[in-house]
């Protein structure tokens, strides 16, 4: 039986900051099969872990009279922020920065964390999962994040991405590197310079940014079509669809599997959540919205309808429910 992974989405964020030290060794430590970092650049042409470019939401950044200049405007995917963006400042410049809890509503336990820790560039966090040993290595399932955005600006994250790789010795057969984008080009232009895994992400509406800029029709809806996933088949080895999309809440669970798998692909489904917020009503355990409801009876739902991996804000919970799943199969 072939056994779902855990992916440990950006460490441990359900008990540690998003993207930090602490979070990538916790998930570690709770048995994840790979940790996941989301990827942008420096201008200095670096890449640095941060769940967006814009880094108000999970940096102490604002409260720095120094780098009050740096506030900006920008489209980004066709959407308009205000903030601080990652490229517009170098690597020693952000590493003077904090990090800080990106939803502190709904993660109220870890506000007291922030100004404790800072950002990590990618080497980083090949470091740590390289210190993890073992037998069975830690990989790292690393997430491009607005490539077409950064190409525009004379950026390539497939360059620094294959520069990175190539020079740590992951960009072979036998490394355990996943590489992941909500755009298909930079994948499509990945697939001749990497054997790593690459998975194709599916937001419910829209398109991948890189079809809008090319004029292509197609939506994500399309890419889930069979016409679709024999396209996106041609470059990735999986996709990885909300999941929703796999197991709907009011009518259970789709045909997304068992069709991506009739096309080749693996799917891998995000993301897990343990507080009843995120959970479909059928899993909620009370009503406070922060409670946590039955995480891991969902989590058996989504094994049952063959899924090959997750990712979870709570690794030690996927990991309880992979283990019983198992067990009863």
């Amino acid at each position: 039986m072939k056994v779902p992974l855990v992916i440990a989405h950006r460490g441990v964020p359900g008990h540690r900051l998003e993207h930090t030290r602490p979070s990538y060794l916790l998930a570690i430590e709770q048995g994840a099969d790979f940790i996941e970092p989301d990827v942008v650049s420096t201008s200095d042409h670096i890449l640095v872990v941060r769940h967006e470019n814009e880094i108000d939401g999970t940096t102490d950044v604002a409260e720095r009279p120094e780098f009050a200049d740096r506030k900006a405007t920008k489209v980004v995917d066709g959407v308009s922020h205000t903030g601080w963006f990652t490229e517009d400042f170098t690597l020693a410049e952000l590493k003077t920065l904090r990090c800080k809890e990106r939803i502190p509503d709904l993660r109220p336990k870890n506000v007291a964390l922030a100004g404790t820790e800072e950002i990590l560039t990618l080497d980083e966090v090949l470091d740590i999962a390289e210190d993890a040993g073992g037998e069975a290595p830690v990989g790292v399932y690393i997430e491009t994040k607005h490539p077409s955005y950064f190409e525009a600006l004379g950026i390539s994250l497939n360059d620094l991405l294959i520069e990175t790789l190539e020079r740590r010795g992951f960009n072979d057969p036998d490394s355990t590197i996943v590489i992941q984008s909500f755009e298909s080009a930079n994948l499509r232009a990945l697939r001749p310079r990497t054997p790593a895994m690459l998975v194709q992400l599916m937001s419910v509406e829209g398109q991948p940014a890189d079809f809008t800029v090319a004029g292509d029709a197609r939506t994500y809806d399309d890419l889930r079509s069979d016409e679709g996933l024999a396209f996106v088949a041609e470059y990735a080895d999986a996709i990885g669809p909300y999941k929703e999309l796999v197991v709907a809440p009011d009518s259970g669970p789709t045909r997304l599997v068992e069709r991506a798998h009739a096309a080749g692909l693996d799917v891998h489904i995000w993301t897990m959540r343990n507080e009843n917020t995120f959970l479909p009503p059928a899993f909620r355990m009370g009503t406070e919205k922060l409670a946590h409801g039955d995480a891991r009876g969902e989590l058996l739902q989504f094994f049952d309808a063959g899924v090959d991996g997750v990712f979870s804000d709570f690794t030690s919970t996927a990991v309880q429910a992979r283990s019983q799943w198992l067990q009863s199969h």
